[in-house]
């Protein structure tokens, strides 16, 4: 028999996180399974710590009704409501996309530091995700569905109503004569969720009537699949010499070749979600393969996905959290060396005051900051005879990726520092002298770790 939906049932499993959170954020659109989540709550937690999360996306001419109906709804809980107005903006992924992408950057920029977001999905919405991703041809990772809590910005986000189905939510809801809004979009069947939704599902369930639970098992064991690929990739990865590089990645192709094709591919699907990146499909991994792994050695091919790159160079294999659109700095900038320097790439200069290394520091002395134009000359500290920065910079193992983006530093014409590669004759401190230490920060995943 199966449970009754109370908030016993529901938050048990929750409730000691509930109870040791510092804030507690509750997605509310107002419709049937945000109304019964709230009203869920409100029976085992204080009211005054709970907020609820409004996003109104101007998608509907209804949107501004829906925003009344959460504000005198949440009025009669007693509980605070957070209402805020986004500018959906399509990327190319779909407007379902795009307006989940901005809610979900309200959620994110709300959350504290070990904060709780709750919402409303319920089993209906994992046989849907489900059948969808089956329908895209995604692997074990798709096909394992809504997870039913992962980490979210600084929090941890709990979808608490995962194993009930929405007629469980309906029957709840009419017990305690709650009102909801209906989206009517959600009879639209040119959606492909809302076309299983209207159309499939109910096929399904005439056919199997325990087909939540049965999509439910396989997708926790997809979940299982997944999680030992990616203990599989993770073992990989520490015989492939994994390190971390400016702006990403990196590993050795020698060891990658000895791997069988199925866990190359593995390696390749998994490397980015351990870094709590998007996963490449089949037909980017594909790509890597035959368009980066295999090119010549003095080819330099990438692959660009979802702001991912991944490149070669000097057999090593690069994935990298850079874009290229960054803004090209194409003017010279003043710097205060005390200060860190935001550049137009996203990148920044800072410097640190040392003793006997680094740039030599005059008071009060500013530097301007360019990057490479072609034909600069320059002699590291230590050698005897300058030569072409090009040259210079081949030989340094700098990657190609970031040799027309390393900021160069002049005091008036002349060039001091490269980045934070080296520092030119005759401006390095000498033992008894302060100097500046210089480090060139890359705006990446990898150093907002």
């Amino acid at each position: 028999m199966a449970q009754p939906l109370n908030s016993a049932t529901v938050l048990s499993p929750w409730q000691e996180q509930l109870e040791a959170a510092p804030q507690i954020l509750v997605g509310f659109s107002g419709g049937l399974d945000s109304s019964v989540l709230l009203a869920l709550l409100t029976d085992i937690i204080p009211v005054q710590r709970l907020c609820a999360v409004h996003i109104n996306h101007g998608l509907s001419n209804n949107a501004s009704d829906w925003q009344s109906h959460a504000e005198a709804f949440c009025l009669s809980l007693g509980v605070q409501l957070h209402s805020e107005t986004v500018a959906v903006q399509e990327t190319g992924q779909g407007l379902e996309a795009a307006a989940r992408e901005a809610r979900y950057q309200v959620f994110e920029n709300l959350l504290q530091q070990d904060g709780v977001l709750l919402l409303g999905h319920h089993a209906d919405d994992q046989v849907e995700t489900v059948l969808y991703h089956l329908l895209r041809g995604s692997g074990s990772k798709g096909l394992s569905g809504i997870p039913a809590s992962r980490a979210i910005a600084r929090g941890q986000l709990i979808r608490p109503l995962l194993s009930w189905q929405k007629a469980q939510l309906q029957t709840y809801a009419d017990q305690r004569k709650l009102r909801w809004i209906e989206d009517e979009t959600n009879l639209e069947s040119t959606f492909d969720r809302n076309y299983l939704r209207n159309n499939v599902v109910p096929e399904i369930a005439a056919r199997w009537p325990d087909y939540a639970q049965r999509i439910a098992h396989s997708a926790q064991l997809s979940k299982e699949t997944e999680d030992l690929a990616m203990a599989v990739a993770v073992e990989d990865l520490q015989e492939l010499d994994a390190r971390a590089e400016r702006g990403g990645w990196s590993l050795c192709l020698d060891a990658f070749a000895a791997l069988s094709s199925v866990r190359q591919k593995n390696t390749l699907r998994q490397w980015s979600g351990l870094h709590q990146l998007p996963l490449p499909g089949h037909k980017i991994i594909d790509e890597i393969l035959c368009a980066v792994i295999q090119a010549r050695e003095d080819a330099a091919p990438k692959i660009m996905w979802q702001g991912l790159r991944w490149g070669r160079f000097r057999n090593r294999l690069y994935l990298l959290a850079i874009s290229d659109q960054s803004p090209v700095m194409n003017q010279e900038l003043l710097w205060q060396t005390e200060l860190p320097l935001h550049l137009p790439d996203g990148s920044s200069l800072s410097g640190e005051i040392t003793l006997g290394k680094g740039l030599r520091l005059e008071a009060g002395q500013s530097v301007t900051v360019r990057t490479r134009l072609g034909g600069e000359r320059c002699m590291p500290a230590g050698r005897k005879h300058s030569n072409s920065l090009k040259k210079l910079l081949q030989e340094s193992n700098l990657e190609p990726w970031w040799r027309d983006r390393i900021p160069l530093l002049y005091r008036g014409e002349q060039l001091v520092s490269v980045g934070d590669l080296w520092v030119c004759e005759g401006y390095q401190a000498a033992p008894d002298q302060p100097g500046i230490s210089i480090s060139w920060h890359l705006n990446s995943l990898v150093d907002s770790r």
